[in-house]
This record gives structure tokens, sequence and C-alpha cells, in this order.
């Protein structure tokens, strides 16, 4: 007997400018194959796979087969494959250094064994996706770093950054709490004076480096001249008792 067997895959999409995704699940076998054989990086058109989708091109970026490992670029295939990793390879993380590691990953060209793809919108349609590309998804943290705060408000360096910190308020036990970054980077007159201070302590050890330095030459050179005038008297000692006694005989 001839079983069929029905091919389910979930497509989860991604829209990077409203930093939103959705999965949908596709069970049509012929819009499933317009995926299949094209590999990661490549483009698809948005009416193979729907016509929610008309005038939507998607780029894969990416998925996972149905017992979990990923796909990874570069390996031509639409099998498991095991491979060498190394630290610095995608689908492996080190843990030791210089540590290297033999994982099975999936190869980057699309098969009907994937569970999941990974797709990334680079055109979008004209008609909206309901609960998708109408829905902006807030960025739930401000910039950190005192210019890039400067460059998202368009302040000078007159402006106190301290007043424009995005902040976020919640809820915690029945008690509101607000939580602010810290900001990186910031000129205050606290941060000036100890710059001047650093500054001041570190010439301060030159000086004084240079000083135990000039200190220590002239010791050295002292020693010598001691040494030499010890030498000198010693030779002078051996010459006039050799002298003596050649006159004695």
């Amino acid at each position: 007997r001839y079983c069929q067997i029905e091919s389910t895959m979930k497509i989860n999409i991604a829209y990077p400018a409203t930093g939103n995704q959705k999965f949908f699940e596709i069970d049509d076998e012929k819009k499933l194959r317009t995926v299949y054989e094209k590999r990661i990086s490549q483009e698809v058109p948005g009416e193979d796979l729907g016509e929610e989708f008309a005038g939507y091109i998607f780029r894969i970026s990416g998925g996972n087969d149905k017992q979990g490992f990923p796909m990874k670029q570069g390996v031509l295939t639409n099998t498991r494959v095991r491979l060498l990793l190394k630290e610095g390879s995608s689908c492996y993380r080190t843990r030791r250094v210089g540590e290297r590691k033999r994982k099975s990953v999936r190869g980057c060209i699309v098969g009907s064994d994937l569970a999941v793809l990974n797709l990334v919108i680079i055109k979008k349609g004209d008609a909206e996706i309901e609960g998708f590309t109408d829905v902006s998804v807030p960025k739930r943290l401000g910039p950190k770093r005192a210019n890039k705060i400067r460059n998202l408000f368009n302040l000078t360096k007159e402006d106190d950054v301290r007043k424009y910190v995005i902040a976020r308020t919640f809820e915690k036990k029945g008690k509101t709490i607000t939580k602010r970054p810290k900001i990186q980077r910031l000129v205050t007159p606290v941060t000036v004076m100890r710059k001047k201070q650093r500054a001041a302590n570190a010439k301060k050890a030159l000086e004084h480096a240079k000083a135990e330095a000039a200190t220590y030459t002239a010791l050295v050179h002292k020693r010598i001249a001691e040494q030499k005038e010890a030498r000198r008297s010693e030779i002078s000692k051996r010459r006039s008792s050799r002298r003596a006694s050649s006159k004695k005989e």
C-alpha cells in the first residue's frame, strides 16, 4: 500500500523595518515546491507562497530540519553532514581556546525535510499583513553611550545628556520601578578632574623616575672612580715594593 504523507513547513518571516516576526504554517505542497532546491541568501517571490504575500520579496536566511539541526551557509547539499568546526564557525560555540568539534549540520539547500524556514522581507508589497507589517515593536532599550544619545536627540555638547536618557517603567510587587541605563563615556567635571589628576600623577612619576635614574648613574660613576683609584694605589704599592727589593739585592 502507498501511504501519502502530508508535508507541512513553518515559515518564520522577519520584518527588520518594524522589528517584528511571525510564524506562518504552509501545508500546500505546490507552494512549498517553489522554495525547494533554493539556497540560503536567494530571493523568493511572495506570490509563490500565497496570495496574501503578493508583491513581497523574501530572502532565505536559514532554517532547521525536523530533528532541530540548523542550516549552514556554504554546505552545498540538502542533507545532513558532519563537519569539523572551530572557533568562529557558525552553528558552533567553543568552550575552550583552540577547541574543535565535529558537529552535525544541515546543508544550505532547501528540501522537504525542513521543519522551519526563516525568511526576511527585503521588499514590501502593496497590501499590509494584519498583525505583522502594520504592527511596530518598540525598542525596549535606548542607547547608553553619550554621543549616541546626542545623535538620537540632535543635541549639542552644551546640553545635559542625563535629561534625555530613555527610561523604562514597570510594575513589580505592587511598586512602580523606573530603570535607566548608566551613561557610558559621559564627560563631567569629576571625570575631567580625575583625568587631570592621572596626568599629573604620571608626570610626577616620570620626573621621580628621571631623578632616581640620575642619582643611580651618579652613584655608579662614583663607585667606578673609587675602584679605579683603589686599583691605581695598589699598582703603585706593588711597583714601590719591587723597587725596594731590587735595591737591596
